[in-house]
Parts: C-alpha cells; structure tokens; sequence
C-alpha cells in the first residue's frame, strides 16, 4: 500500500488548481483531481499534468457526485477550490453562485465530518469578503462588508469553515485570498487583457487597449505563491484562517505601465478607457495584511509583482507569435 499523502483538488483545471498539482506532485503526493465532464476531456490548465494525476467526476452544483468524489478518494488533504471566479457573473446568477461556492463547501464539509473527521480540508475565500471595509490594509479580525454576490457567497463559506471547525473539531482553514494572477488566468480578466494587449500591440497585431477604471486598485500576487501559502495552511499542527497576499496595492494603471514596459512601450499611447466598463463603486482600497502568515507560516511571496507581470507579458507574446506563424 502506497504511503505517499494523498490530496483531492477541486477545480483541477483551473489556473490555481494547476499550480496546486504541480506542488503537490513535486512534493511526492498522490493527487486526485475533481473534473466535471467525461474522464478523457481536456484538463485545462492541468492538460500538461494528464498521466500523473488521477481523475474522478464531480459537480458543484450536484451534491452527491461531491460526496461520492471524497468518498471514493479519502484523500489526507482536500482543496475545495472550485467555484465560480468572474465576479460579475455573479449579479446575473446570485442563487448559482451561492449554491456553487457556500452550498459546496457544505456538501465537502459534512462528507468529510461523516467519513474521517480528520481529513483536512483548503477552502479559499476572497479578500472582497471585507468589501466597504473601515480599514486598509485588512486582517483576519476586520470586519466583513461585502457588496456582490460572490462575496457574499465567499464569506458564507468562508463563515462555515470557522463554524463547523468549532463545533465539530474539524480540520478546516479559510485562506483568504487576494487577487492573484499567472499566464494561465483566462482571458476575460483585466490582468489577463492587459498583458496580452501589450504583447498584440508589440507585435503589431493591435493597435489600442480598452480599459474601464484605471484608478481601480487590487493587491495582486503570484498564484503560486498563493498555492504555496494554502499548502502550508493544511501542515500546521492546528487549523487557522490566514490572509494570502502581497500586502501592496496597486492601480490598473501601474499594470499596464508595468505590462508594457515589458515590451519597451509607453502604455500612455496605447490605453483607452471605455465608460461601459467603469463600475467601481469602491470606497476602501482593498489590500490584505499578511502579516499573520508570514509570522506563523513563514510564508512569503517569491515572485514580485514585476517578475509577475512581466512574466505573463512573456507567455502571451511566445502565444501570439505561435499563432501568427500557424496562420
């Protein structure tokens, strides 16, 4: 019998859930894998990682497939990190979006309670749990604020885990995370638009970026990073919340400046703003204090924000010159 530990990933095919297998693999576990479709699908952004990697069905939105998955695995480690992840969606499907992120996290909560109290069991939340926050940066003790339906979605499970850690003694910790970023974020997020805008117009494929508020501020970090801090969540002798972040907020604008800069451009030529994508209604600037993992964790951010950025430049002009010579 296999003595490696065992982990189960959901949302595998996700940018997040890619990094997390590579660390896990690299670190000798035997790593099960959530997908929704049929076994042989694509896997994603875990594609690369098929072979390696063992895979069993299971949906958000139907909670006996979830409890059959940990059930079939009984994993030592569950990282629930599926759930939907583009926040405005979530104006459009607030009871999905509700059902997929809190509603999940109960169906894994209450199998692992029922099969093996002590598995131990990842769930992210999000650093816009805190919302209209009073304070900048947050910390774990800040009060909560949320303003869309994902994070009210986000701080519902985020709230189970504390709850059911402290009635049922569970093993269960909430990293809550800020925005995190890697050439593998899709296409339809802002710092995605941004690096692949900058590599076209080097290229000489494009012309201008539209944008909405450049004035919007996020703590971006590396999702590596990120995955890294929430593994060593899951070693510690008791579970706790932590904040995952880089502790520094920046503009949309210093992205872009950033982005281009990577391909000797000033992004001031480039970059328009589109009225129709304006929607902040942000009042607080919305950075984490990470302070508490580097401190018990001794966790910490190995790629900067710059290396980051540039990093993802890089990828999508080695994409966009690969697709320019296949056409």
């Amino acid at each position: 019998m296999s003595t490696a530990p065992s982990a189960l990933i959901t949302g595998l095919t996700g940018q997040d859930g890619s990094f997390l297998a590579e660390l896990l693999l690299e670190r000798g576990y035997r790593v099960s894998g959530l997908i929704r479709g049929a076994l042989e699908e694509p896997l994603g952004a875990s594609e690369h990682l098929r072979g390696q990697l063992e895979l069993v069905r299971g949906e958000l939105l139907e909670p006996d497939t979830l409890r059959a998955a940990v059930e079939q695995v009984r994993p030592a480690e569950i990282y629930h990190l599926a759930a939907p992840s583009f926040v405005p969606d979530s104006w459009r499907r607030p009871q999905q979006t509700m059902s997929a992120i809190a509603g999940s996290t109960a169906v894994i909560l209450e199998a692992v309670r029922g099969l093996d109290p002590l598995m131990r069991v990842y769930v992210p939340a999000s650093g816009s749990i805190f919302g209209d926050a009073r304070e900048s940066p947050q910390r774990e003790d800040t009060p909560c604020r949320p303003q869309t339906p994902y994070a009210i979605a986000k701080l519902a499970a985020h709230q189970l885990v504390g709850a059911l850690r402290a009635e049922d003694g569970l093993y269960a910790c909430s990293g809550i995370v800020y925005n995190h970023e890697s050439e593998r974020r899709p296409e339809r997020f802002v710092t995605r638009r941004i690096t692949r805008g900058a590599a076209a117009i080097a290229l000489g494929l494009q012309q201008e970026l539209m944008l909405g508020d450049l004035d919007a501020v996020r703590d971006w970090s590396f999702a590596g990073d990120i995955m890294r801090g929430a593994w060593m969540m899951l070693q510690q002798a008791d579970p706790e919340d932590y904040i995952l972040a880089s502790g520094v907020a920046r503009t949309v604008a210093e992205l872009a400046r950033t982005a281009f800069a990577c391909v000797d451009l000033d992004a001031e030529r480039y970059l328009r703003v589109d009225p129709a994508l304006v929607r902040s209604t942000e009042t607080t600037v919305s950075a984490g204090d990470p302070g508490k993992a580097h401190e018990r964790l001794g966790w910490r951010p190995q790629v900067s924000f710059a290396e980051l950025v540039e990093r993802m430049v890089r990828a999508d002009l080695r994409s966009l010159e690969a697709i320019a010579a296949g056409s």
